[in-house]
């Protein structure tokens, strides 16, 4: 939990989909919020965090299945404002005297509603202050199989739909709300005022701020490592990056950083990311020059689940050997963010053993007897931008595109040559130059390209060409559990296809892939 100082806001999941998508939204509001499963939300619990507002999620039940999700009763008798957002709403009704009907899903006669609906106000309400234009209604974003039917006692409704007649509710002398659509997607276009409004109403400061929280992540480093030293493998991703940048500040020389270069980086990665922290931040970087050790291992692999297991096993290898040289460390570093922390405790009450890692040094700390220092595990991605910023790391570096641990190997289906390789890396660069000369960088989430294990035939002056094809990729996402290909207009791929095919020896043809996210993934194995 973060520093005391802070107004805290909690979010009770129910199970929605997006659910991470009202922590976002607070978090732009400069407020500190926790996502915690129902499940482990107790009056005890409540009482421990001390929120200064509550938020009930969406979610995929219904209320009138016996043993449905539910808040803890006493919490409505807690004096602490409260938004209840489509099962959440529900969940308020229900518990409170209201009633609500089962659509056709959960077996009811109910009128179910998914997708664009417009809501029109019933009198005034201050959660509603600026949310209106002035045609009167506003378009929100639907999606519940049960109605409410009946209104718990206190409430009244402010806003309707044409298949929602209690679109929006509240309980003006308890603070409380409750909403039947989702502010927090953008299908909602204005639903973050919704959130401005409750938590002005329900008064919080707004002092969540990356300048503040890189204060007190300071005094909490300091206070857990003492005088003990830390290592901390450097990806050279935006989260290991920062986080290494945090706790330098921290502790100084106390800090090394270990950089495993396994020749599968991009063109120029490693030099960049060596001189920037050694060089520039001061940083004590051990280059762990690798290349012929990985490559070694992967001759002859095609297979991806083969590759990814390889390298996974070499890191942690080649990391503890270098690791074992630094005298004294107790502490591993990793950049560990929320989305991480919150699958570990998700709805579906999955062990923590299922944190999804965006690191390499999985099993490390077991393995070699160290403790953890996660400085980033409240953070959003963009939070760690941000605080990366308040670091001073330039624009260009903390705002790259991701880039998976397995590297180039798996941007090379079939087996690994050190000659693709060296192609792969050329066409990468000239791709990702034509879209920040185009200036689209900033609008794809990740773009990259990948080489085909396939030659084709083609002609180039008067000869015949014998050489690789190449696939472009480019997608748009929020957090890359989906995702959508890249809009580009053919004038730019047909320039861009010009320039590779011109300026990459062996590559004589490329494709876009306009596959989305499902069916396929973002990377090619």
């Amino acid at each position: 939990m973060t520093d005391d100082t802070h107004d805290r806001l909690l979010i009770i999941d129910f199970g929605s989909q997006v659910t991470q998508l009202i922590a976002r939204r607070l978090r732009e509001l400069n407020v500190y919020c926790e996502i915690r499963p129902y499940q482990k939300v107790t009056v005890e619990s409540i009482r421990e965090m001390a929120p200064k507002a509550v938020i009930f999620s969406g979610g995929p039940d219904s209320v009138t299945r016996d043993g449905s999700p539910r808040a803890p009763q006493d919490l409505f008798d807690m004096g602490i404002p409260i938004l209840g957002i489509c099962y959440g709403q529900q969940v308020m009704m229900e518990q409170l005297g209201g009633k609500v009907d089962g659509g056709k899903i959960s077996g009811g006669g109910g009128t179910a509603e998914f997708g664009r609906a417009f809501v029109s106000p019933e009198g005034t309400l201050p959660l509603l202050d600026g949310w209106f234009k002035d045609d009167d209604n506003e378009q929100v974003w639907m999606s519940h199989g049960d109605h409410v039917s009946q209104l718990a006692p206190g409430f009244e409704v402010y806003g309707t739909s044409p298949n929602a007649p209690y679109a929006i509710t509240a309980d003006l002398s308890r603070n409380f709300y409750a909403v039947q659509f989702h502010p927090e997607v953008h299908h909602t276009p204005r639903g973050a005022k919704l959130y401005e409004n409750f938590v002005r109403l329900a008064g919080f400061k707004g002092d969540w701020t990356m300048g503040a929280y890189r204060e007190e992540a300071v005094a909490r480093i300091r206070e857990q490592v003492g005088d003990k030293k830390v290592i901390c493998a450097l990806s050279g991703g935006v989260d290991s990056s920062v986080a290494a940048a945090l706790i330098h500040e921290a502790i100084g020389p106390q800090l090394t950083c270990v950089f495993v270069d396994h020749g599968l980086l991009r063109q120029n990665e490693a030099e960049e990311v060596v001189g920037m922290f050694r060089d520039h931040m001061n940083l004590q970087v051990i280059h762990a020059q690798e290349q012929e050790l990985f490559l070694g291992k992967l001759e002859g692999v095609s297979d991806p689940e083969r590759k990814r297991k390889i390298i996974g096993r070499l890191f942690i290898d080649v990391f503890q050997k270098y690791a074992n040289e630094i005298d004294g460390a107790e502490f591993l570093a990793q950049g560990t963010l929320y989305p991480d922390v919150i699958e570990s405790v998700s709805f579906s009450g999955g062990p923590s053993v299922t944190i999804k890692s965006h690191h390499n040094v999985g099993g490390l700390p077991e393995k070699m007897g160290l403790k953890l220092v996660e400085p980033l595990r409240e953070l959003f991605k963009d939070e760690v931008r941000a605080l990366g910023r308040e670091f001073g790391l330039p624009d260009h570096f903390i705002g790259r595109h991701p880039f998976p641990g397995p590297g180039l190997a798996i941007r090379c289906p079939g087996e690994i040559t050190r000659a693709k390789l060296d192609i792969l890396r050329q066409a990468d660069a000239v791709y990702i130059d034509q879209i920040r000369k185009h200036g689209l960088y900033d609008d794809i989430w990740q773009a990259f390209v990948a080489i085909l294990p396939v030659r084709t035939v083609g002609v180039m002056g008067d000869g015949r060409t014998y050489d690789y094809a190449c696939a472009l990729r480019a997608v748009t996402s929020v957090d890359g559990m989906t995702a959508d290909y890249y809009p580009f207009s053919h004038d730019f791929l047909g320039e861009t296809a010009t320039r590779i095919i011109n300026e990459v020896p062996g590559i004589n043809r490329v494709t876009y892939d306009i596959t989305s996210k499902p069916p396929g993934t973002i990377e090619w194995e």
